[in-house]
């Protein structure tokens, strides 16, 4: 299948308005709820509006990148068109219709009083704000009320608490095996198919020249977002992000499944094996293959619920049962850990802890977020490339995050709550729910080891490990102290020793400790005064 951005475009629907001046139900479809196959499509009624809405509220608690505000709106209303295409009763409201009401529950008010509904339903949001939000809602309404599982991931709601608590530290390999035995995925029996659970090991390889020209193009839409962005200068709605009149990103389900069998017959067979590798050749044309490498670019659509991950695991299940010489074992077990496992542990641990979860900062990290996080103008090439990527698409991917972005944070003491609001607002796929357990908890330890193990801190060796950055970098990655030494060197050990008292006993982190101790203090003392003079200037790094 070869990559391009103009053949498969969104198709337009004209919504009438609803046909009834009453009806007995309202049911309600927030924007990341758009699950073509949830029970309650599975019969019409003509008594049951279904209502889908543009929120000036969603808009305001964070400011985010532009791409993910055009993708959320056009997926709604293409959700909304296919609705009522299947004979279905639908109220699609923009910005326009809702710019008088403060908030979702003034909207449903009205609307349940305009219709003179009965009952009211929803489906049980993802985001604890929005959950609690119409949780209060439901409460103080006098008609009937229901609230009805969203059926999209592999656990419901009610068995989260089977596997997760509050403020207990879990592990996802203990968690994901339980999964794979329950679900029976890649398994033989009660063993793990060829023996092992986890290929992580064989997943970590980094892209050589000649892996970068086999790159494959990346499969881009042609979604025309000119209507929403004139609807969001009309409402003045702040935001960030280059701003295209053409969407990339898939936004109903036809594109989603065609990017799925696009990711299964093209990426699919190196997925794992480049998983977590990172080049910078070629970042600034649109088809260029850099930015995507072999990476599904399916979150958006899983975490809207345009797919379910049951149909996503399924599918690559099958790519690889059909090519077992093509697609290796690591490459699938990769892959389905990353849905089964990693995206249904997220959002165990994420309900098990909120809403403290939200405060944590066991650090005390502190310090602002770089100017430059919002323009990527800073000389350290990874950062520079890694924001750069993600002003221009709304993306990066999980090492990006975790070990680029997310490493400098938590190497430079940046306090939680901005960093929170960077990712929430910048990526196309954050939602609360798998961003802050991703984020505060596995990228910036704030939740004191809830998620992960060990604090993932790193020098610029593992940059240079994993990528090509470091090569056209301003920075010297071998060096420490010196003027031009990469950052990262001097911020990760000034790091490890401000936070010895917490990480000098843990068996990852001991070896670190231990090659501390051997340098001579002259040695030390000038790496901690290097680290404490880009500190004290951060925004100029």
């Amino acid at each position: 299948m070869s990559a391009n951005t103009d053949t498969i475009t969104t198709t337009s629907y004209q919504l009438d308005q609803p046909s009834h001046q009453a009806y007995r139900e309202l049911r309600l479809i927030l924007g990341d709820q758009l699950n073509a196959g949830h029970s309650w499509y599975q019969e019409k009624h003509s008594d049951v509006l279904y209502v889908i809405a543009e929120l000036h509220q969603e808009q305001t608690y964070v400011t985010h990148h532009v791409q993910k505000i055009q993708a959320f709106f056009l997926a709604m209303s293409q959700f909304a068109g296919a609705l009522s295409q299947a004979g279905h009763q639908v109220l699609h409201l923009t910005l326009d219709d809702t710019q008088h009401y403060a908030d979702l529950p003034q909207l449903l008010a009205s609307l349940l009083d305009k219709y003179q509904c009965q009952v009211f339903s929803y489906q049980r949001p993802d985001e604890f704000r929005l959950a609690e939000q119409l949780f209060g809602f439901a409460r103080a309404y006098s008609g009937t009320s229901y609230c009805v599982e969203t059926e999209h991931f592999f656990l419901t709601f009610n068995e989260l608490s089977d596997y997760f608590q509050a403020e207990k530290r879990h592990r996802l390999e203990t968690f994901y095996r339980k999964l794979r035995k329950r679900f029976n995925y890649l398994m033989t029996g009660e063993t793990p198919e060829g023996g092992q659970w986890n290929y992580d090991q064989e997943n970590r390889q980094k892209l050589k020249p000649q892996d970068i020209e086999q790159l494959p193009e990346p499969l881009l839409f042609g979604n025309d977002v000119t209507a929403i962005n004139k609807r969001l200068a009309r409402h003045n709605i702040a935001h960030f992000g280059e701003q295209p009149n053409q969407l990339l990103w898939p936004v109903n389900r036809q594109q989603a499944k065609v990017l799925l069998e696009h990711f299964c017959v093209i990426c699919l067979p190196k997925f794992g094996q480049f998983q977590d590798a990172m080049t910078c050749q070629g970042q600034d044309m649109m088809s260029d293959r850099q930015w995507s490498l072999y990476h599904s670019r399916l979150s958006f659509a899983l975490n809207t619920k345009i797919l379910s991950p049951q149909l996503v695991v399924d599918t690559a299940i099958g790519y690889y049962r059909q090519q077992p010489d093509l697609i290796s074992l690591a490459q699938i077990e990769g892959f389905v850990r990353q849905i089964l496992g990693w995206r249904e542990f997220v959002r165990g641990i994420y309900w098990a802890n909120m809403p403290h979860y939200a405060a944590q900062n066991a650090l005390a990290a502190s310090n602002n977020l770089p100017k430059w996080f919002w323009s990527g103008e800073t000389k350290m090439n990874c950062l520079h490339h890694a924001i750069k990527q993600s002003l221009q698409y709304a993306y990066a991917h999980h090492i990006q995050r975790l070990m680029i972005t997310g490493n400098f944070c938590l190497l430079a003491g940046v306090a939680p709550d901005q960093v929170d609001a960077w990712y929430l607002g910048i990526y196309i796929d954050a939602i609360e729910w798998v961003e802050m357990p991703n984020t505060r908890g596995m990228s910036q330890f704030a939740d004191d080891g809830i998620v992960a193990s060990k604090a993932y801190a790193a020098s610029g060796n593992y940059v240079d490990k994993m990528s090509d950055y470091c090569k056209s970098c301003a920075y010297k990655v071998k060096e420490k102290t010196t003027d031009d030494a990469c950052p990262l060197n001097s911020l990760y050990w000034h790091f490890m020793i401000r936070h010895r008292a917490k990480f000098g006993t843990n068996p990852r982190q001991a070896m670190v400790y231990r090659n501390w101790d051997k340098q001579a203090e002259s040695q030390q003392q000038a790496t901690l005064a290097r680290a404490e003079q880009l500190l004290a200037r951060l925004d100029a790094i």
